[in-house]
Order: structure tokens, then sequence, then C-alpha cells
């Protein structure tokens, strides 16, 4: 990304060119399985990496590649993998770097299906062990020979803690290990990981890159900045004369690859749009949920509110600092029993009860019963998640109807305003 482009304009202009083919402003939908091309040895060549090109969408694709390449620009990465969900994107950036024997540490506070993915990996003999919170303190007591990566969200979901980026990345770096950093719910809006000092970023892409909710896909951005010690990372040795790249490199050619976790052209495309509006939608969704947890904090009818850009969250003054005066679009509170909590979410007129995040509608969850129902009782709660606990991922409606609405399901009173039926200032 230009140094002189701010943020909007570099969702339109980072890594954005007219289609070389055609010239069409936007890449179009190349939907083809495989390319032809003129001879042997130009496919050959493109095989043994030797010559740029497109073979097998499986591999990659101009539409997905186009994604790639924008996606890079904006979180300031070297290179970009897109992948068919942001879970895909997690298991490949994780496994590009782990064999057996190894240990992944974590915090306990991230999205109950990376923990249900991490568990899975225990099979084959790779250990994730959690820490509370991802410091620098809890990282000297956790950190041992057999730790290969330290992984944290942004801001935790739902737990909405705030990762001290800088600070764990100095330190983790000075034990040889590198940072993975999952981004979805801060999005490149709020804070580029990579700058701050991790290695590498995953986000879901499904959420606020897409705003849709129309499409599932994650993506890896690479730093290409981490120096990946022979020692004690030997799968990653071949690939060293890629310099920059040899991560991506080796993912590309390996896990990657191997694995079919390409994202499909049509949803490349797709997100290729939403990733226009990204800036528009979060300043309206975090100025939403700002207000939204302030109506919250006063209004006498909640046990408690999470938010960091409450002055009463913990994290806030790092968020403050990391993220420049915006705090993202998730908030959870808590209602007292789950019994209320059920009755609050069945109540609410505008906000969809899905699974989701980051749509432009107003999405609420009951984490305990769904996201985190694969989870113990303490890593549940480890997390943030409770029995009594609602994540209201805030959309970009008018904020005065989205008051009204929690009011009313909170208090246990049927709306006086159907769908459409409130007129806002």
């Amino acid at each position: 990304m230009s140094e002189r482009m701010r943020f909007n304009t570099a969702l339109l202009h980072g890594g954005n060119r007219s289609d070389a083919a055609t010239g069409a402003t936007m890449t179009p939908i190349y939907q083809s399985s495989a390319f032809e091309h003129g001879s042997a040895e130009k496919l050959a060549q493109i095989f043994h990496n030797t010559a740029p090109g497109f073979s097998y969408t499986r591999i990659n694709n101009p539409t997905v590649a186009s994604f790639e390449q924008r996606m890079a620009e904006l979180e300031h990465g070297v290179a970009a993998v897109a992948t068919a969900s942001g879970m895909a994107a997690v298991f490949n950036a994780v496994m590009n770097l782990v064999r057996s024997g190894d240990e992944v540490i974590a915090s306990a506070s991230i999205y109950g299906g990376t923990i249900d993915l991490f568990r899975d990996l225990e099979s084959y003999g790779i250990t994730t062990r959690y820490v509370t919170e991802v410091t620098p303190e809890a990282l000297a007591e956790a950190v041992t020979e057999k730790t290969r990566v330290v992984f944290a969200e942004t801001i935790g979901n739902p737990k909405l803690n705030v990762l001290d980026i800088p600070a764990v990345a100095a330190y983790v770096h000075g034990r040889g290990l590198p940072l993975i950093v999952d981004n979805t719910v801060a999005t490149p809006y709020l804070c580029r990981p990579l700058e701050l000092g991790a290695d590498i970023v995953v986000e879901s892409t499904s959420k606020y890159i897409n705003g849709s909710g129309n499409s599932i896909s994650g993506l890896i951005a690479d730093s290409g900045r981490f120096s990946w010690e022979e020692a004690r990372y030997p799968d990653l040795a071949p690939y060293r004369r890629f310099g920059p790249m040899a991560y991506t490199a080796k993912l590309r050619n390996a896990l990657f690859r191997d694995t079919g976790a390409c994202l499909s052209p049509f949803n490349a495309y797709l997100n290729s749009i939403g990733l226009e509006t990204l800036g528009l939608r979060m300043e309206r969704a975090c100025d939403n949920a700002m207000a939204l947890a302030g109506w919250f904090e006063t209004s006498g009818l909640v046990d408690a509110v999470s938010y960091p850009g409450l002055e009463s969250a913990p994290g806030h003054a790092l968020a403050q600092k990391q993220f420049g005066g915006r705090y993202g679009a998730m908030v959870t509170i808590r209602t007292g029993s789950r019994e209320r909590a059920f009755g609050v979410i069945d109540r609410l007129r505008y906000a969809l009860k899905v699974s989701n995040i980051g749509d432009s509608k107003t999405l609420v969850l009951h984490p305990e019963s769904t996201i985190f129902c694969h989870e113990s009782e303490e890593d549940a709660r480890r997390a943030g998640v409770y029995p009594d606990t609602i994540r209201i991922s805030v959309g970009i409606e008018d904020i005065e109807d989205l008051i009204l609405d929690f009011e009313q399901a909170l208090r246990g009173k049927e709306s006086t305003y159907g769908r459409g039926g409130f007129c806002g200032a």
C-alpha cells in the first residue's frame, strides 16, 4: 500500500488494477478448473515455480490471486493466501510450521472453533498449551523447548480482551518464535498486526471483509520478516531460497495445495466487492457499537457489558493506543441467567439469531450453547463465556432503532413498533 494512500483509498486502489486480459475494472470471475498454455514446457515451468502463470484453480486462480494481492497490500504483507474458510486459514497457518511433538501456545480466550481445531491436532502429536492472557509474563512460564508457535487474537472472540501485539511480538522474537495473530474481529481497519510486529495474520474473511454474509472464506498474510531457524523449523529449510517468501512458498507448494483448501473464484469475487466498503461499514458499525455499549452501561438493564471502547474495560487504554479511536463492532452483555438471555434474544426484532459476525446487519448469539458447546465449563469461563452471556455483532442500522429494540427485549415487553415502524432522526 502506498504511504500516500489513506485507508479507504487503499481499499479501492491498493493492489487493484484493471484486468489485463479485458480491461475490466474489477477482476472477472475466472470460473475455470484449469488453464491452457501454449507448450508443455511452459506448463512444466509453472509447476516448477520458474515461470508465472496459472495451471489449476486448486493451486491458484486469477480472481483469487487478485483478492490475495489486495489483502496483502492492505495487511502490509509480502504475500497472502486465500482459503476456503477462516478455519482452513488457521489450520494451514499453524500446520505449515509444526510437526508431531511440537507445541502451540494460545490464548484461552480464542474462538471456540479454534479450540476445537487445536484439540483435533492432539491426535497428530501436536499439543496446545493455553494461557489466560497472552502476555510476556504468561509466556515466560509457558514457553518450552517444544514451542513452535504463539497464537492469539487481536480482540478475543467473545471475551473482547485486547492483545498487546508489540510487547508480545518482542518477547516471542527474543525466544526465536513467530507470532500468529487472528485479526478477524479487529480487521485491518482497526489494526494491522504485521505493522506492530506479528509475523503471520489470519482472518476469517467471511466476516467483516465480505460484510454481507454471502461467502465462507479465509486468508493468511505473511510479513516476510521472520527468520526461520533451520534447527527449529526444518521443513522450511528447502524454501529458504525464496527469502522473505519462504513461509508462503512452503504453504503454496505443500499443505495448502495438498489439502485442497482453495477459495472458489466466485467467493473471491464477492469478497473483493465487500472489501471496497470495509472502511465505511466499520466506521458506522464501530460507532454504533460504542453508542450501544454506552447505553447498556447506563441502562440498569444488564448485569455487565464488555466493550474495549468503554473506559471501564480492562483493556481500554491499550485499545485506545493500538486502535486509534475506534474499538470494533462486537459487544457482549450478561443478563443474569441463561433463561433471560434466551428470552432477550428471542424478543429482538432487528438482530438476527445467527452464528456469524461481521454482517452489515446486527447479529446476536448465545455463545455457551453454540460456538462453545464443545468446551468444558472451565475453558468457557476462561474465554469469558457464561450461561447468561449474549454476544452482539453490531451492524450499520440506525442506532436509535437498535437501542429501542434492545430496550424492549431487555424489559421483556412486546415492542410498540414493528420492522420499519420506527422513524429515527
